[in-house]
């Protein structure tokens, strides 16, 4: 083989080797490529879609890209995620009012999403809560002595014993009654024009001395001295107390008995103070005694008593039962059940839908499109798994009752539930106080484009900002204290200063017009 020939072999296999690299360089591009062009959909002339442009697939605005599982950094264009194997998401403008978080329809179910429609109504029972069963002070009997006396014979013996009306309780000899009872005996056998007039003042003699209206009969009837009375029950109860023993002696003022009626009863209720504002005196009830199973108890809310339990912080509701049995008794435990108070029907909604921070309370009321939005609600009673709404809601809208919290966390992560309790106030065209407070940090500046402007943020596309270690991106950025600045639009050009607080969470400080530099690239 001649030099010639070699030469020319060389020659080829270069050529040969070549083709081959620029085959695989081309093919690593177009590899490279791909993930960006599936993402960016079909655009004008095929051209990649960029932030800022209409999504022809649905309509909407792009305001940046972002990977699912890092949503903390967006990206102005499409592709490949730099933390993630997978494609970057597009995430769209909203409109002025619409969903804080857009939820697609089959991460909706894989989360096992619900809702349910907020609906008018009346709760079957407005509250229900335990109590305890008490006497009924208003049918206390105290049986006292009036005179000065002898306990001859005691025939109750022990409290809580039960007793019938009329039944007797003590035999008492008291001399002052026996001088009273001669007195009245001797005029009734006077002759004379004085007889009726001294026999009415022996009948008030007797009453002074402590006589009872039957004492006084029984002497009148039989004509006789009576030296002994017995005392007797004026009511149908069980005795309270005993003052009156065998043998004792009792001077005027002493307690003999105290019998207390079982006709009615009292049950002292416990209600939590949040909700005792609606009950009323009089307001019918009904009770149940885990002594009386199956059998209903009415009544009616004698008092609502001013003593709270600083323990439980409850309100002591007293209520008076009618137990014409006699079945309950002192210090059975009862569930009282406060039926709703008279009035048109409320809005309902499931006690489940509803979350409490302490402070207030949210749902998310579902905006179509897999929109959801948190709304603070004012809430009332709540009995059967459902609670009134005051304040918040219309009838029709759907609440979340499975899954809220993720959307509520959602909501938090783009500072939804912030600029809910934070004041809005109009601010002067052109741009914010520059003294206006912002969130602790270091203060950043930047110039960019703007993509999209609500009440609440303003997406700007900008250029890198080294103090804040960015690169060039699209952002949402929160309003600044005093309200959005009025007079900007989708496409301005712009200076914004910003804050970063601890969580990585930008909001504005101050933003101006860019004229001067609307050279300049975001």
């Amino acid at each position: 083989m001649n030099k010639t020939t070699i030469a020319r072999t060389v020659a080829g296999l270069m050529v040969v080797a070549s083709v081959g690299a620029a085959y695989y360089l081309g093919q690593q591009q177009g590899r490279q490529q791909s993930p960006a062009s599936a993402t960016s959909g079909s655009g004008a002339s095929g051209a990649a879609l960029k932030a800022g442009d209409i999504d022809p697939k649905t309509g909407k605005r792009i305001l940046y890209w972002q990977d699912p599982m890092v949503p903390g950094q967006r990206f102005d264009k499409p592709g490949k995620s730099p933390y993630m194997d997978m494609p970057l998401s597009p995430v769209y403008e909203e409109a002025s009012g619409g969903a804080a978080v857009t939820i697609d329809s089959r991460v909706t179910q894989n989360l096992g999403i619900r809702t349910a429609e907020v609906k008018t109504g009346r709760l079957e029972a407005a509250l229900q809560v335990p109590g305890n069963v008490a006497i009924n002070e208003r049918g206390i009997e105290v049986l006292q002595a009036r005179t000065s006396g002898f306990v001859e014979h005691a025939y109750a013996r022990t409290t809580l014993d039960p007793v019938r009306k009329g039944q007797a309780l003590a035999q008492i000899y008291a001399p002052e009654w026996v001088a009273a009872q001669e007195e009245y005996l001797a005029v009734s056998r006077m002759d004379g024009s004085l007889q009726r007039e001294l026999r009415e003042a022996a009948i008030a003699r007797m009453r002074q001395a402590g006589m009872t209206e039957s004492h006084i009969r029984l002497v009148q009837s039989t004509g006789k001295l009576q030296p002994r009375l017995t005392i007797t029950s004026s009511v149908d109860g069980i005795v309270t107390e005993i003052g009156a023993r065998d043998g004792m002696t009792v001077s005027p003022g002493t307690t003999l008995f105290r019998i207390a009626s079982l006709a009615t009863v009292w049950v002292i209720a416990e209600v939590p103070e949040s909700q005792a504002a609606p009950l009323r005196p009089g307001q019918t009830v009904s009770a149940t005694a885990a002594a009386l199973p199956g059998e209903a108890l009415s009544g009616k809310v004698d008092a609502i008593l001013p003593d709270i339990s600083a323990g439980t912080r409850t309100v002591k509701v007293r209520i008076e039962l009618q137990n014409k049995a006699r079945q309950l008794l002192p210090g059975m435990f009862v569930s009282v059940r406060f039926d709703a108070a008279p009035g048109p029907d409320r809005l309902l909604v499931p006690t489940e839908a509803l979350i409490r921070t302490g402070t207030r309370t949210v749902a998310m009321v579902a905006s179509g499109q897999g929109g959801f939005n948190p709304v603070e609600v004012k809430t009332g009673a709540a009995a059967g798994g459902q609670t009134e709404v005051i304040e918040g809601l219309k009838a029709g809208q759907k609440v979340v009752v499975s899954g809220q919290f993720l959307i509520d966390s959602e909501a938090s992560l783009r500072g939804t539930a912030q600029r809910m309790t934070a004041p809005t106030a109009a601010s002067a065209a052109g741009a914010s106080a520059p003294g206006a407070a912002a969130a602790p940090g270091p203060e950043h500046q930047g110039v960019g484009r703007i993509e999209a402007v609500t009440e609440q943020s303003m997406t700007i596309s900008h250029g890198p900002i080294p103090s804040a270690q960015w690169g060039a991106m699209t952002m949402e950025f929160g309003a600044p204290p005093a309200g959005m600045p009025k007079g900007f639009k989708p496409g301005d050009q712009v200076r914004f200063r910003f804050r970063l607080d601890k969580d990585g969470v930008a909001t504005l400080f101050a933003v101006e017009s860019a004229a001067a530099v609307a050279g300049a690239k975001p």
